[in-house]
C-alpha cells in the first residue's frame, strides 16, 4: 500500500544542523528530504494524526553539528524525541489533548547554565481542551497554552499559562528569551524564566491593536516585535516589556513609561516605548521575519512577494515573486540558504540573499477555485495507467503532473497564458485534461467567463508529449461546437483520434494530420482537424468514451445512449432511458458491458449489455467517478453514500464514500472500501511499478494492477485489491450494502 498526496506545509519545516536536510510535516509523519537534490531520503513514522510542529535540536558547537536529533509534536496528543539520522525513536511523552503548536526556548538559550547536565529542559504547548470542545457554547474556551517538562517526561502539573477561543501558533524568538501568540487583536508575549522550573514564574504583557492580527516576529537581538494584521498593515512595537521584563534584563534601561507622548502609537497602557505602522500588503500578512543581523523586516502574503523593510528608515524594496502565496519561512544554519513554503504546497529552498530558488520540493497542488455560479464546471483528474501518473488543474490555469509512486510533482503545463497573480479574480477556468491510453497526448478544455454578462470563449486544445519529456501544444480550436461548452474529451485507445461532446447538441470527431508532432515541430505540421460531427434529436451530449478496440464510440444524449461506429460514423443503436443526465460513460474492460453515472435527484449506476442492447443491472448511487481495467471485465466506482449510510458506524465507519469493485457481469461487488473526503475524488487503475512496489512491500508479490484513490483534498492511495492488506484495512461487512438502494437485474 502506497500513500501519498500529503500536504507539505501545515506547519513550517526544520533544517538539520548541517543545513543538508529539511524536516518536513507531512500528515502523521515527517518526510526528511535533501537539500542538494530536493528528493526525500527518509522519513519518521509513529504518530497516529496529524503532525504539527518539528523541532531539530541544535548544535552547541561545531563538531556536535553531526548529531541528529529532533522533537515532533501531533494531534494524537504526545510528543516523540528521534534521531533522524537512523531513523530512530528514542521516546514518547503523553500529553493526552492534541498539540497544535509548540516550542522549546531552552534549546535556543546557548548560555553556560543552559548547556549543564542538570538544568532540566522544558516545551511550551498550545493544545486545545478537548473537554470543553464539546460543549457547544460560543464563550467555550478551546486552546491552551501548557508547559511540559521534556526531561521528566510529563506535563507541568498545574501550569496553564492561558486560555483562548481556539488553540493559537506559538512563536517564539531566535534567543529563546521570549515566546507569544496573537489573539484576535492582542499579542501576549511571555518571558521566559531565567531558571526553569516546572513552577517558575513565567511573566506575560499584552499588546493591543484594532485589527485581529496573523502573525508576529521577534527581533533577534533587541526587544522588538513585529506583528501583521487581517488588513495588510505591519505594526513594530520597540521596547516592549520595559516595565514588567526589566528586572533580570540589564540591556533595557529604566525609565518612567507614564507619560502617553513618550509613547507614539502605543494603545492603552501597553508595555512598549512606540509603535510604528507600516501598510503595503493588499490582503493578510502570512509571513514575517527579521534578518539574522536585525537590519530588515521581511513580509509576505497572498501576492506571492517578499517585501524587504529597512528597520531604522522603514523604506522597502522587493524580491522576485515566488509565484503563489507565501505561509512560511524558515532560516538555515548556513546563512547562505533558507527556505519557504507556499500555499500550493510547494516548498522552495532558496539562496540567500538574493532570494534565488535553487530546489523546490513539490507535493501535490490542490484544486483550483471557482466562482460558484460556475461550480458545475469544476475539472476532473485524468491518468496515465501505464506510467503512474496523474494529471491535475490547478490554481493558475495549469495541469500538474504528478508522480503516484514517486509522491512528488514532475512537471507543469500552463495551460493558458494569462498573468494571473495570486488573488485576481479567476477569469478562465480548466474544465476538461484528458490523457491518451499510452500517455502520449492530452486535451484541455478552458472557458472564459464572461465579464459583466459579455463575451465568454470555449477553447479546446491539443498537447503531444515531445522528446524534452514535456507536452507542448499542437492545436488549438476556438469555439468547436459554436458557444456550447465541452462535456467530455475521450481518446480513441489505439490511434490519433479523439472525440467531444457537447451541451449544444453534438459532438466531433477529430483526427491528427500527422501523428504525434515533434516538439521542435512547427504548429501548422501536426494539427488536429474535425473528421466528423454526430447528433441525436438536438439533445445535448453529455458524455462519451471508446470501446477497447476502438471500433465503437458511446456518446450519452441525456438519459440515453448512441452507439456509433467509430470509423465510418454511423449511428447503430440507441439504448437505455435513464431517470436523470449521463455524466459518465466508460466500457469495462474488454468485455460486452458499458457502465455510465447518471447524476440528479435520482442519480444512477448503470450497467448495460452490448449484445442484448438493453440494461443488465443498476444501482441507485451517486457515482464520482468510473475506472474499468484495461485488459479484464472488472470495473470500479467512486460513490458518495446517502447521509443515511454515513450513521452506519458498523459497516462504513462514519466515512462519506465507498469504492466498489465490480465484475461487470455480476451486480454483488467483489470488494468494498469505506474512504472520506470522496467528493472530488477520482478512481483508476494503475500498472503495478515493480520499484516501487518491492519498496513499499505490496503483499510481496507485483499485482497485474494497482488500484489508485484520490480524494477530495487530492490525497491517495494505491494498493492491490487482491491483496491481504487491502482487505484487512478498510473491508467493509457486506450486510453495509442493504443501504444502497439495487434495481434492474440483482435477483
Amino acid at each position: 500500500m502506497i500513500r501519498g498526496g500529503r500536504s507539505y506545509v501545515t506547519s513550517p519545516p526544520a533544517f538539520s544542523n548541517d543545513a543538508k536536510r529539511l524536516l518536513v510535516c507531512a500528515a502523521n509523519s515527517v518526510s526528511i528530504f535533501s537539500t542538494a537534490t530536493g528528493l526525500p531520503v527518509a522519513s519518521l513514522d509513529g504518530h497516529r494524526a496529524l503532525v504539527t510542529a518539528v523541532i531539530v535540536v541544535p548544535a552547541s558547537t561545531q563538531a556536535s553539528k553531526i548529531l541528529c536529533y529532533c522533537w515532533t509534536a501531533s494531534l494524537d496528543g504526545t510528543i516523540r524525541y528521534w534521531d533522524f539520522s537512523v531513523p530512530e525513536l528514542i521516546k514518547i511523552i503523553n500529553v493526552n489533548s492534541p498539540i497544535i503548536s509548540m516550542v522549546i526556548p531552552s534549546l535556543l538559550c546557548q548560555t553556560t547554565e543552559n548547556n549543564e547536565k542538570s538544568l532540566k529542559s522544558f516545551a511550551y504547548l498550545s493544545v486545545e481542551n478537548t473537554k470543553e470542545a464539546e460543549k457547544e457554547s460560543t464563550k467555550v474556551l478551546r486552546g491552551q497554552i501548557k508547559k511540559c517538562n521534556l526531561t521528566d517526561f510529563r506535563m507541568a502539573g498545574g501550569v496553564t499559562l492561558t486560555e483562548t477561543k481556539q488553540p493559537e501558533i506559538i512563536t517564539v524568538s531566535a534567543s529563546g528569551k521570549y515566546f507569544g501568540i496573537r489573539f484576535k487583536c492582542k499579542l501576549q508575549i511571555w518571558k521566559v524564566p531565567t531558571t526553569e522550573s516546572e513552577r517558575a514564574v513565567v511573566k506575560k504583557i499584552t499588546l493591543h491593536h484594532t485589527k485581529n492580527m496573523t502573525v508576529l516576529a521577534f527581533h533577534p537581538n533587541q526587544r522588538i516585535i513585529a506583528a501583521g494584521d487581517v488588513t495588510g498593515r505591519i505594526l513594530i512595537w520597540r521596547g516592549f516589556g520595559d516595565r514588567t521584563f526589566v528586572d533580570d534584563d540589564r540591556l533595557v534601561s529604566v525609565r518612567s513609561m507614564n507619560n502617553g507622548e513618550e509613547r507614539p502609537g502605543v494603545r492603552r497602557d501597553d508595555d512598549a516605548d512606540s509603535c510604528t505602522t507600516w501598510h503595503w500588503h493588499s490582503a493578510e500578512v502570512n509571513v514575517l521575519f527579521f534578518s539574522l543581523d536585525g537590519a530588515y523586516l521581511y513580509s509576505g502574503g497572498k501576492e506571492g512577494v517578499l517585501v524587504v523593510w529597512q528597520l531604522d528608515t522603514g523604506k522597502k524594496k522587493f524580491l522576485p515573486r515566488i509565484g503563489s502565496p507565501l505561509l512560511w519561512f524558515t532560516n538555515s544554519p548556513d546563512p547562505s540558504l533558507s527556505s519557504v513554503s507556499c500555499v500550493d504546497n510547494q516548498i522552495h529552498l532558496l539562496k540567500m540573499p538574493s532570494m534565488e530558488i535553487l530546489k523546490s520540493i513539490s507535493g501535490i497542488k490542490l484544486p483550483c477555485s471557482f466562482p460558484e455560479k460556475y461550480n458545475s464546471l469544476r475539472s476532473g483528474i485524468a491518468f496515465d495507467r501505464n506510467a503512474g501518473l496523474v494529471a491535475l488543474p490547478t490554481e493558475n490555469y495549469c495541469i500538474q503532473l504528478y508522480s503516484l509512486f514517486d509522491d512528488r510533482g514532475i512537471s507543469e503545463v500552463q495551460v493558458c497564458e494569462r498573468n494571473h497573480q495570486p488573488g485576481d479574480e479567476v477569469t478562465v477556468v480548466v474544465t476538461l485534461a484528458v490523457l491518451s491510453l499510452d500517455g502520449s497526448m492530452m486535451s484541455t478544455a478552458e472557458v472564459k467567463l464572461p465579464e459583466e454578462g459579455l463575451g465568454g470563449l470555449v477553447c479546446l486544445k491539443f498537447w503531444a508529449f515531445g522528446s524534452q519529456k514535456e507536452f507542448s501544444l499542437s492545436t488549438i480550436v476556438y469555439e468547436p461546437h459554436r458557444d456550447a461548452g465541452i462535456s467530455a474529451i475521450a481518446f480513441h485507445p489505439t490511434r490519433p483520434m479523439a472525440v467531444s461532446s457537447s451541451y449544444g447538441g453534438d459532438f466531433k470527431v477529430w483526427i491528427c494530420n500527422k501523428g504525434i508532432r515533434q516538439v521542435d515541430e512547427p504548429l501548422p505540421n501536426s494539427g488536429w482537424t474535425c473528421h466528423a460531427v454526430g447528433s441525436y434529436k438536438k439533445k445535448s451530449m453529455t458524455a462519451a468514451t471508446f470501446s477497447s478496440d476502438g471500433s465503437v464510440l458511446a456518446v450519452a444524449a441525456e438519459t440515453v445512449i448512441t452507439l456509433w461506429d467509430a470509423d465510418k460514423n454511423i449511428l447503430v443503436a440507441v439504448i437505455g432511458d435513464t431517470l436523470t443526465p449521463i455524466v459518465n460513460l466508460s466500457f469495462a474492460g474488454t468485455s460486452e458491458y458499458l457502465v455510465s453515472a447518471s447524476w440528479g435527484l435520482k442519480p444512477q449506476l448503470s450497467v448495460w449489455s452490448m449484445s442484448k442492447l438493453s440494461l443488465a443491472w443498476s444501482y441507485m448511487l451517486h457515482v464520482e467517478a468510473i475506472a474499468s481495467a484495461e485488459d479484464i471485465s472488472s470495473f470500479a466506482v467512486l460513490a458518495l453514500l446517502p447521509e443515511s449510510s454515513k450513521c452506519n458506524e458498523t459497516s462504513f465507519k462514519g466515512r462519506d464514500g465507498v469504492i466498489l469493485l465490480f465484475n461487470a457481469a455480476d451486480p454483488v461487488p467483489v470488494s468494498t472500501w469505506s474512504v472520506n473526503k470522496a467528493k472530488g475524488g477520482a478512481v483508476s487503475f494503475i500498472q503495478g511499478n515493480q520499484l516501487s512496489i518491492d519498496e513499499n512491500e505490496l503483499d510481496g508479490k507485483p499485482p497485474q494492477s494497482l488500484l489508485a484513490y484520490i480524494n477530495g483534498d487530492r490525497e491517495y492511495l494505491l494498493f492491490d485489491p487482491e491483496g491481504k492488506e487491502t482487505n484487512e484495512f478498510s473491508a467493509i461487512r457486506r450486510e453495509g450494502l442493504s443501504d444502497l438502494e439495487e434495481s434492474g437485474g440483482f435477483p
